[in-house]
């Protein structure tokens, strides 16, 4: 008796409620006022819903797909299967073009049910409700979180259309196996796009959201495989197919082709959103300089914010990555740099076109760890010497040819006193001769005709990260610095020699695009005279001796041009080589983590031998 009148309490309740809520949007919509409270208290973000950002290398090729918590392919309503479209229409909401947010005949049975069975087990819920909770809340099961849901749906009603409303919750939903809508999970399941899945295909996945453990093809496929068969039911009798057509679906055989997530090249990728970061605090006014170290890591917090914000966004992230010249870099360190404890970097870049075309960062390099291109400076060793010594020279002593002689005797300057390769001793020597030996008590002379002050007056010009004022001794003139360069940083610089004297700094971004194809950043590029042509034609000159004649004899290659400069740091801890061909430059560092002697590499010249196997088919 009590249950009778229970369920007769709550049919006389319904009314009322429908009563309630008609004259409650009467009021909403004749008071401004509350919509603007909800403006305010209930924003409407498209933010709200995290997509999947990717990146891609020249050839618009994806090579990282970047993600936090939620892998979510964003698909536009038009590219939305009518199929689909109309199994979610059918079993989740019938009155979705024709109500406001909420069906009350839905929330009415739902009140019966949890009153009954005394839980909250169904919700009555609208798709747009659907995506509401899945955009702004959790999945706690109580009157208040419903009710804060109505809200949020009647405010989506508000800002967008019932199409907008439908893309965004195809878009949402959950698939099971951590993919968000239904790109994503075609992608993982079938390694297809939406578009190119099979009817079949596209009613199994449709199956999987209304319960995505229950669902999950790949632990209950036979449940999954019973739901898709109800949905079409519901669909024949919706008269929305036919008998036959349903049962042609069904009889499609499933064969999942799962898909990992995408992370090739983790070097590059590393570096290039490390370089997004560089890009956006640049072009969005992020400035460090001159700030306390509470200021700086605020402003830090910020751009950490809003490179999340971005990358949550579905930004596209074009690079210049030469994938083959990628592959041949690490397939070269691979079968040359076989020593377990020594470790490499290298870079390569189209001079040509300024761009940065490969990027290693280890011998065996995983992702998110220590990137030796870019985050470790060593002493350059005799790399430095056409930067610092050479260049300098010849652009104050214009007109000096690469055939003028220099004293290259044992030379003291106060108590330092630089010893040459081996120990050898020279007289007087040409200048091309000099640096195609590598010859240290010339580099020193060079240094003191041209003065530090001068000399570093254009290496500074580069902005290496890590010099400072106790670098500029005559220890400098053979790479004795307190922390180095990295060999992005070096082999960046060289590009000098190959381009006129003008500098402009190579990087791995083209542009960042949002999922419309809409461009957001883009680097300006500043072109920056370093040397005069005449002092650039020069070095390529000398650069070439090096490799014809000089220390560098094992690089050689039979192309148009070719010309580099090899570098040793004290005690073998560094072995450099930064050369050139027509249209490219490429900088190799062999060494420990922690400095150490590999002076027994030292003959074999491992960094001439993964520089000629990156560079032997680039012109």
């Amino acid at each position: 008796m009590r249950r009778i009148i229970g369920f007769c309490i709550i049919l006389l309740l319904i009314p009322s409620l429908y009563l309630l809520c008609s004259l409650t949007l009467n009021e909403v919509t004749k008071a401004k006022s509350l919509n603007q409270v909800l403006d305010t208290k209930l924003k409407i973000d498209d933010s709200a819903l995290p997509l999947t950002s990717t990146m891609t290398d020249s050839k618009g090729r994806i090579i990282k797909e970047i993600y936090q918590t939620q892998n979510r392919k964003f698909i536009n309503y038009a590219d939305i299967p009518q199929l689909l479209k109309d199994i979610y229409l059918v079993s989740e909401d019938q009155q979705f073009y024709s109500h406001k947010g909420f069906d009350l005949s839905a929330i009415g049975r739902a009140l019966i049910i949890n009153t009954k069975n005394g839980t909250i087990q169904q919700g009555g819920s609208t798709i747009t409700q659907q995506l509401a909770k899945n955009l702004y809340l959790t999945n706690e099961r109580t009157y208040n979180r419903k009710i804060t849901e109505l809200l949020y749906a009647y405010q989506l009603e508000r800002h967008m259309t019932k199409d907008q409303l439908l893309n965004d919750y195809v878009n949402t939903i959950y698939y099971a196996n951590g993919a968000y809508g239904i790109e994503a999970a075609a992608r993982f399941y079938f390694s297809k796009t939406t578009k190119q899945l099979t009817k079949g295909e596209l009613s199994f996945l449709a199956a999987i959201p209304n319960n995505p453990s229950l669902y999950d093809p790949l632990t209950n496929f036979e449940n999954t495989k019973k739901r898709q068969e109800r949905l079409l039911q519901q669909l024949e009798k919706q008269q929305l197919v036919t008998q036959k057509e349903k049962e042609q679906i069904l009889k499609e055989p499933i064969t999942f082709k799962l898909s990992k997530r995408l992370e090739k090249f983790p070097d590059y990728t590393d570096y290039t959103l490390a370089e997004l970061r560089q890009l956006v605090a640049n072009q969005e006014g992020y400035r460090f300089s001159g700030l306390s170290e509470q200021e700086a890591d605020e402003l830090t917090k910020k751009l950490d914010h809003r490179i999340n914000v971005l990358l949550n966004s579905g930004i596209t992230i074009h690079t210049y990555l030469d994938s083959d010249i990628q592959k041949r870099a690490k397939s070269a360190v691979s079968n040359i740099l076989s020593n377990k404890d020594v470790e490499v970097s290298a870079v390569v870049i189209n001079h040509s076109t300024h761009v940065l075309v490969s990027l290693i960062g280890g011998k065996t390099y995983k992702s998110s760890t220590f990137n030796r291109a870019y985050q470790s400076f060593r002493q350059p060793g005799s790399t430095i010497k056409p930067l610092l010594v050479y260049a300098p020279y010849l652009e104050r002593a214009e007109n000096d040819s690469i055939n003028q002689k220099i004293d290259a005797s044992p030379i003291c300057i106060d108590t330092y006193c630089p010893q040459n390769y081996s120990h050898s001793t020279y007289g007087t020597i040409p200048l091309s001769q000099a640096m195609a030996k590598s010859v240290n008590t010339a580099s020193v002379r060079l240094l003191q005709k041209t003065g530090i002050k001068d000399s570093f007056f254009y290496l500074d010009k580069f902005n290496f990260k890590k010099t400072s004022p106790s670098d500029r001794t005559y220890t400098a003139a053979v790479g004795g610095f307190t922390y180095g360069m990295s060999v992005l940083e070096l082999t960046r610089a060289y590009t000098t020699f190959m381009s006129d004297g003008d500098y402009m700094e190579a990087h791995a971004i083209k542009q960042v695009t949002d999922r419309n194809g809409k461009i957001l950043y883009k680097w300006d590029l500043e072109n920056k005279n370093i040397w005069s042509k005449n002092t650039a034609d020069k070095m390529q000159n000398m650069l070439t001796e090096v490799v014809t004649n000089g220390t560098a004899k094992s690089a050689f290659l039979n192309k148009a041009y070719i010309g580099g400069k090899t570098g040793t740091t004290n005690d073998y801890h560094d072995l450099w080589f930064i050369g050139m061909t027509a249209s490219y430059t490429g900088g190799v560092w062999v060494g420990k983590d922690q400095p150490t002697s590999i002076e027994f590499l030292n003959k074999s010249q491992p960094q001439i031998q993964i520089w000629k196997s990156m560079m032997s088919p680039l012109y």
